[in-house]
Protein backbone atom coordinates (compact mmCIF):
# COMPACT_ATOMS: atom_id res chain seq x y z
CA UNK A 1 0.00 0.00 0.00
CA UNK A 2 1.54 3.30 -1.11
CA UNK A 3 0.61 6.87 -0.31
CA UNK A 4 2.39 9.88 -1.78
CA UNK A 5 3.13 12.68 0.66
CA UNK A 6 3.02 16.10 -0.98
CA UNK A 7 6.43 17.13 0.33
CA UNK A 8 10.14 16.80 -0.25
CA UNK A 9 10.83 17.86 3.35
CA UNK A 10 12.78 14.91 4.75
CA UNK A 11 11.85 15.78 8.36
CA UNK A 12 8.11 15.65 7.63
CA UNK A 13 8.54 12.52 5.53
CA UNK A 14 10.46 10.73 8.30
CA UNK A 15 7.80 11.64 10.89
CA UNK A 16 5.03 10.30 8.62
CA UNK A 17 6.95 7.12 7.85
CA UNK A 18 7.47 6.46 11.57
CA UNK A 19 3.79 6.99 12.37
CA UNK A 20 2.24 5.03 9.47
CA UNK A 21 4.68 2.11 9.20
CA UNK A 22 2.64 -0.10 11.62
CA UNK A 23 -0.21 -0.03 9.07
CA UNK A 24 2.08 -1.41 6.39
CA UNK A 25 1.74 1.80 4.38
CA UNK A 26 4.75 2.96 2.39
CA UNK A 27 4.97 6.77 2.39
CA UNK A 28 6.67 8.17 -0.70
CA UNK A 29 7.91 11.71 -1.18
CA UNK A 30 6.90 13.65 -4.29
CA UNK A 31 10.37 12.99 -5.66
CA UNK A 32 10.05 9.24 -5.02
CA UNK A 33 6.77 9.31 -6.96
CA UNK A 34 8.39 11.17 -9.88
CA UNK A 35 6.46 14.36 -9.23
CA UNK A 36 7.86 17.87 -9.22
CA UNK A 37 5.18 20.37 -8.29
CA UNK A 38 5.20 23.33 -5.94
CA UNK A 39 1.75 24.96 -5.99
CA UNK A 40 1.25 28.43 -4.59
CA UNK A 41 -0.10 28.09 -1.05
CA UNK A 42 -2.46 31.04 -1.22
CA UNK A 43 -5.13 29.70 1.12
CA UNK A 44 -6.15 31.66 4.20
CA UNK A 45 -6.36 28.58 6.43
CA UNK A 46 -4.15 25.57 7.10
CA UNK A 47 -6.88 23.30 5.66
CA UNK A 48 -7.03 25.24 2.39
CA UNK A 49 -3.25 25.10 1.96
CA UNK A 50 -3.11 21.37 2.74
CA UNK A 51 -5.79 20.72 0.10
CA UNK A 52 -4.01 22.91 -2.48
CA UNK A 53 -0.88 20.77 -2.12
CA UNK A 54 -2.75 17.45 -2.02
CA UNK A 55 -4.82 18.27 -5.11
CA UNK A 56 -1.76 19.34 -7.11
CA UNK A 57 0.03 16.05 -6.43
CA UNK A 58 -3.09 13.91 -6.81
CA UNK A 59 -3.73 15.40 -10.26
CA UNK A 60 -0.35 14.03 -11.38
CA UNK A 61 -0.12 10.65 -9.63
CA UNK A 62 -3.75 9.48 -9.25
CA UNK A 63 -2.66 7.63 -6.11
CA UNK A 64 -3.68 8.32 -2.50
CA UNK A 65 -2.03 11.54 -1.30
CA UNK A 66 -1.31 13.09 2.08
CA UNK A 67 -0.47 16.78 2.43
CA UNK A 68 -0.21 18.92 5.50
CA UNK A 69 0.07 22.56 6.32
CA UNK A 70 1.39 23.55 9.70
CA UNK A 71 2.15 26.72 11.49
CA UNK A 72 2.74 28.48 14.74
CA UNK A 73 -0.01 30.70 16.14
CA UNK A 74 1.19 33.13 18.83
CA UNK A 75 -1.50 34.79 20.92
CA UNK A 76 0.51 37.96 21.64
CA UNK A 77 0.93 38.43 17.87
CA UNK A 78 -2.81 38.01 17.15
CA UNK A 79 -2.26 34.50 15.81
CA UNK A 80 0.76 35.34 13.65
CA UNK A 81 2.72 33.97 11.97
CA UNK A 82 -0.10 31.45 11.36
CA UNK A 83 -0.45 30.29 7.73
CA UNK A 84 2.58 32.46 6.90
CA UNK A 85 4.87 30.60 9.35
CA UNK A 86 7.28 29.33 6.69
CA UNK A 87 7.48 32.77 5.05
CA UNK A 88 7.63 34.81 8.27
CA UNK A 89 11.34 35.51 7.93
CA UNK A 90 14.25 34.74 5.61
CA UNK A 91 15.47 31.14 5.59
CA UNK A 92 17.26 30.25 8.79
CA UNK A 93 15.96 33.31 10.69
CA UNK A 94 12.48 32.20 11.79
CA UNK A 95 13.32 31.84 15.48
CA UNK A 96 15.43 35.01 15.62
CA UNK A 97 12.68 37.07 13.98
CA UNK A 98 10.00 35.68 16.29
CA UNK A 99 12.11 36.31 19.40
CA UNK A 100 12.84 39.86 18.26
CA UNK A 101 9.14 40.55 17.64
CA UNK A 102 8.33 39.23 21.12
CA UNK A 103 11.21 40.78 23.06
CA UNK A 104 8.88 42.95 25.18
CA UNK A 105 6.18 40.30 25.75
CA UNK A 106 6.16 39.06 29.37
CA UNK A 107 6.36 35.34 30.12
CA UNK A 108 2.70 34.88 31.04
CA UNK A 109 1.58 36.36 27.69
CA UNK A 110 3.81 34.15 25.50
CA UNK A 111 1.16 31.46 24.91
CA UNK A 112 1.15 29.81 21.51
CA UNK A 113 0.12 26.65 19.71
CA UNK A 114 1.37 24.67 16.78
CA UNK A 115 -1.41 23.65 14.37
CA UNK A 116 -1.39 21.05 11.61
CA UNK A 117 -4.15 20.31 9.14
CA UNK A 118 -3.58 17.14 7.15
CA UNK A 119 -5.47 16.44 3.93
CA UNK A 120 -5.94 12.94 2.56
CA UNK A 121 -7.19 12.26 -0.95
CA UNK A 122 -7.96 8.62 -1.68
CA UNK A 123 -7.45 6.90 -5.03
CA UNK A 124 -11.00 7.91 -6.04
CA UNK A 125 -10.49 11.60 -5.24
CA UNK A 126 -12.43 11.66 -1.94
CA UNK A 127 -11.04 14.40 0.31
CA UNK A 128 -10.73 14.36 4.10
CA UNK A 129 -9.09 16.99 6.34
CA UNK A 130 -8.11 16.40 9.97
CA UNK A 131 -6.52 18.80 12.47
CA UNK A 132 -4.09 18.47 15.33
CA UNK A 133 -2.64 21.06 17.66
CA UNK A 134 -0.19 21.36 20.53
CA UNK A 135 -0.37 24.20 23.09
CA UNK A 136 2.80 25.68 24.51
CA UNK A 137 4.76 28.86 25.16
CA UNK A 138 7.40 30.83 23.31
CA UNK A 139 10.69 30.87 25.17
CA UNK A 140 13.17 33.73 25.41
CA UNK A 141 16.03 31.97 23.63
CA UNK A 142 16.74 29.09 21.28
CA UNK A 143 17.43 25.77 22.98
CA UNK A 144 18.09 22.26 21.65
CA UNK A 145 19.47 20.73 18.48
CA UNK A 146 16.66 18.39 17.38
CA UNK A 147 13.69 19.42 15.30
CA UNK A 148 13.38 22.22 12.77
CA UNK A 149 11.55 25.50 12.15
CA UNK A 150 10.32 27.05 15.39
CA UNK A 151 11.10 23.96 17.51
CA UNK A 152 14.05 25.61 19.37
CA UNK A 153 11.80 28.36 20.83
CA UNK A 154 8.54 26.44 21.34
CA UNK A 155 8.28 25.28 24.94
CA UNK A 156 6.24 22.21 25.76
CA UNK A 157 6.42 22.10 29.54
CA UNK A 158 10.00 22.91 30.52
CA UNK A 159 11.61 21.71 27.27
CA UNK A 160 11.59 23.07 23.76
CA UNK A 161 10.53 20.81 20.91
CA UNK A 162 14.19 20.89 19.82
CA UNK A 163 15.22 19.36 23.17
CA UNK A 164 12.85 16.40 22.81
CA UNK A 165 13.78 13.12 21.13
CA UNK A 166 11.71 12.43 18.00
CA UNK A 167 9.58 9.79 19.76
CA UNK A 168 8.75 12.23 22.57
CA UNK A 169 7.92 14.98 20.11
CA UNK A 170 5.77 12.74 17.90
CA UNK A 171 3.77 11.71 20.98
CA UNK A 172 2.69 15.30 21.73
CA UNK A 173 3.21 17.38 18.59
CA UNK A 174 0.57 19.00 16.40
CA UNK A 175 1.68 16.99 13.37
CA UNK A 176 1.74 13.85 15.49
CA UNK A 177 -1.82 14.57 16.70
CA UNK A 178 -3.08 15.17 13.15
CA UNK A 179 -1.26 12.10 11.83
CA UNK A 180 -2.64 9.93 14.67
CA UNK A 181 -6.14 11.02 13.65
CA UNK A 182 -5.24 10.15 10.07
CA UNK A 183 -3.75 6.84 11.26
CA UNK A 184 -7.10 5.93 12.86
CA UNK A 185 -8.95 7.08 9.74
CA UNK A 186 -6.70 5.07 7.40
CA UNK A 187 -6.89 2.00 9.61
CA UNK A 188 -10.69 2.08 9.29
CA UNK A 189 -10.52 3.08 5.64
CA UNK A 190 -8.33 0.18 4.59
CA UNK A 191 -9.87 -2.38 6.96
CA UNK A 192 -13.53 -1.43 6.62
CA UNK A 193 -13.59 0.48 3.34
CA UNK A 194 -15.24 3.61 4.75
Amino acid sequence: MKIVMATNNQNKLREAQEIFSPLGIEILSQKDAGVSVNPEENGTTFAENALIKARAVYALVKLPVIADDSGLCVDALNGAPGVYSARYAPEGQLCETLLKNMQHVPEEQRTARFVTDVAFIDQNGKETVLEGFCPGMIGFEKRGVNGFGYDPVFLYGSQTFAELESEQKNAVSHRGAAFRKLYDYLKKYYQEGI
